[in-house]
């Protein structure tokens, strides 16, 4: 006979089933949004991934929270850039006291460097987005040994996805006349991606957006964008739009749309996935220097 006691025992247990499987996953810290993507690709229902810098944040000049460095307290790993991209963040662990594993997913690539140093926006390219992905199978590996097989077929599948995209992003562009493959974007974001694909970013502000950006800054690139007859100028997801419209409104270039830089979108955004922000990248370029 199906009685109370047994209804509220079968309730009791749909509640704590799932909290017993929740509290078996390994809690991990991603820095961003775009490494929390990568991480929960990996991870899967083995992990339980937290990101410190959500949808559309700016992790040049991120300030955290106290519920950020409970976060990193508890975290067996903690997946950081490197490359001078999170400045806030060794401090953030160190006041924790933190005994994670910290995995700086940028020591595997060959970094681009210029006056300012290192370049951090390694994933704008997607062969360095797999040597992130393959530190993060290790890693993985390395803390959970059980999980190995798993962390491998994931990986293993995404890996396959992200040579799909490499070789659609390269298609796209091979398409565009290449005396047209040359933009504005609000700041020094996109050179690893310039570097692999073959389009020209310009942009009036630095690597990292704390930098500020004067009045002779802005005033050489809209020189540029006359000179060299710049298609379009495009705003980023983490940054303030002023900047792209004014260059855009004194050279009548046209307005490209947003391309996502530092962050991904939310879930309902066009970007809340890396695969979905590169595809949205790739369009937005190609259809603004569409002859």
């Amino acid at each position: 006979m199906f009685t109370r006691r047994r209804a509220i025992a079968l309730s009791l247990a749909a509640i704590i089933a799932p909290a017993k499987a929740e509290a078996r996953k390994i809690p991990v810290v991603a820095s961003f949004s775009i490494i929390g993507d990568f991480v929960r690709q990996v991870g899967g229902d083995r992990v339980s991934v937290t990101t410190i810098v959500g949808p559309d944040g700016d992790a040049h000049v991120y300030e955290p929270s106290p519920a950020d460095g409970r976060s990193i307290a508890q975290a067996r790993l903690i997946f950081v850039n490197g490359l001078g991209f999170e400045g806030w963040l060794e401090r953030l662990i160190a006041a924790t006291k933190s005994k994670g594993d910290v995995v700086t997913l940028g020591k595997g690539i060959t970094a681009r460097k210029d006056e300012e140093g290192e370049d951090p926006h390694a994933w704008q390219d997607v062969a360095n987005a797999k040597v992130y992905v393959e530190a993060i199978r290790e890693a993985l590996i390395a803390a959970d040994p059980e999980g190995a097989a798993t962390y491998k077929a994931n990986a293993d599948s995404y890996l396959a996805k992200l040579d799909a995209l490499d070789a659609e992003i390269q298609q796209a562009i091979a398409a565009i006349p290449k005396e047209r493959r040359r933009v504005v974007s609000t700041h020094d974001a996109f050179e690893y991606f310039a570097a692999r694909y073959g389009i020209e970013f310009l942009a009036p502000q630095g690597m990292s957006t704390e930098a500020d950006v004067s009045a002779r800054d802005v005033a050489k690139i809209i020189d540029a964008v006359k000179t060299h007859k710049v298609a379009a100028v495009f705003i980023e997801n983490i940054a303030d739009p002023r900047l792209a419209k004014r260059i855009a409104s004194e050279t009548g270039a046209r307005m490209g749309g947003v391309l996502y830089s530092d962050a991904l979108s939310d879930a309902k955004g066009d970007g809340a996935t890396y695969i979905d922000m590169m595809r949205h990248n790739v369009k937005q370029l190609a259809k603004a220097l569409a002859p």
